[in-house]
């Protein structure tokens, strides 16, 4: 990772209210190349309402985005996928009753000259993707309901790779996973960062950001409390972010 490089994205004193509430308040947030940047907080405390205006799911009232140094406008999920900004939900959003390459290509279907879905092309291409994040992966003819879940989190991340994903917002993605599954989702975050892309990484989970993050960023009550190395903090400083909103040795 290099932090010298220009930063992936900047969301810059970014603002948004519901109803007279502000849910994120003059927050400035950064990632770069490569990077896994935290986002911690209690519920409510607004890092998915901040990562939400990233995506395009929520305009900003306030502030400014930068793309690689250049400011853009995201006004929706198209804008944000322009950018080559995606967003890997706790849910996943796939289709339980269909294979890896049909969820890979849901809505992006290569055809044959001949209009039709190519399957054989599909499945190479899907093949080819998944033997760079995840070798192990060999169930391409299962239904994604059969798999683990550390092999759906895989098609997931996969799904975004293929389609040019620079910048990956993952929402808890070790959230009910087991001890080995955790590893495999581990291992393709560390694939995924040698490859450049960087990733927003929201969790709930102290140990996760401490063990995948480069940096963490703890929000609460829609402010940013501050953004921090991990190699140089501990756990508890990082409670003590979430729980009395200070750095450590405040």
């Amino acid at each position: 990772m290099n932090t010298q490089s220009t930063p992936l994205v900047e969301m810059r004193d970014i603002s948004i209210a519901f109803g007279g509430v502000k849910a994120v308040d003059h927050v400035t947030v950064d990632l770069h190349p490569g990077e896994v940047v935290g986002l911690l907080g209690h519920n409510g405390a607004g890092k998915s309402t901040l990562i939400k205006i990233l995506s395009g799911a929520y305009q900003a009232d306030a502030g400014q985005i930068l793309i690689e140094g250049q400011p853009v406008e995201i006004n929706n999920p198209r804008d944000a996928r322009t950018h080559n900004i995606e967003t890997i939900y706790q849910t996943l959003a796939l289709a339980d009753n269909l294979d890896a390459a049909s969820n890979l290509f849901l809505g992006r279907e290569l055809v044959s000259s001949l209009g039709f879905v190519d399957d054989a092309r599909l499945e190479s291409e899907t093949r080819k993707i998944m033997g760079r994040l995840n070798p192990n992966f060999s169930k391409f003819a299962d239904p994604v309901k059969a798999l683990s879940g550390g092999q759906r989190q895989s098609v997931a991340i996969a799904r975004a790779v293929y389609f040019n994903a620079r910048i990956l917002i993952m929402d808890e993605p070790t959230a009910a996973l087991g001890p080995q599954e955790t590893k495999m989702v581990s291992e393709l975050i560390q694939e995924l960062k040698k490859q450049g892309i960087g990733i927003f990484l929201i969790s709930h989970d102290i140990n996760d950001v401490m063990e995948l993050c480069d940096r963490a960023s703890v929000m609460k009550n829609g402010k940013l409390v501050g953004t921090v190395d991990v190699k140089d903090v501990t756990d508890d400083d990082l409670l003590g972010m979430i729980i009395l909103g200070k750095k450590p040795g405040e």
